[in-house]
């Protein structure tokens, strides 16, 4: 599995940019990250039709690392119980189009 090199929280235009080991880079949107987070709480309310995020200026204030395989990220919204491991931040920009793969020289 792929792991990242560079993690940047983009806090101007909203996105946590990604650098991959393998040379794919992910820019995943705040907003974005924050409706796809898996703790209890969240996963809770998405089977009770709640979604939450969907505020257009959620930001993530946060990136603190959490084991050597996840995250913990914290939104301005309050939220910070969520754990997003490293292969679900890549599965994530893979289903939705936000990676790029490096480009050959």
């Amino acid at each position: 599995m792929p792991q990242p090199v560079a993690l940047r929280s983009h806090t101007v235009s909203g996105y946590l940019e990604i650098e991959w080991d393998d040379g794919v880079v992910s820019r995943l949107p705040h907003r974005f990250l924050r409706m796809h987070c898996r703790c209890a709480e969240c996963a809770q309310g998405r089977r009770s039709g709640q979604v939450a995020g969907e505020s257009a200026d959620i930001g993530l204030v946060g990136v603190q690392p959490y084991g050597p395989e996840s995250v913990q990220l914290q939104f301005s919204d309050g939220h910070s119980t969520g754990i997003y491991p490293f292969p679900y931040l890549r599965e994530l920009a893979a289903l939705a189009g936000l990676s790029s793969e490096p480009e050959l020289s």
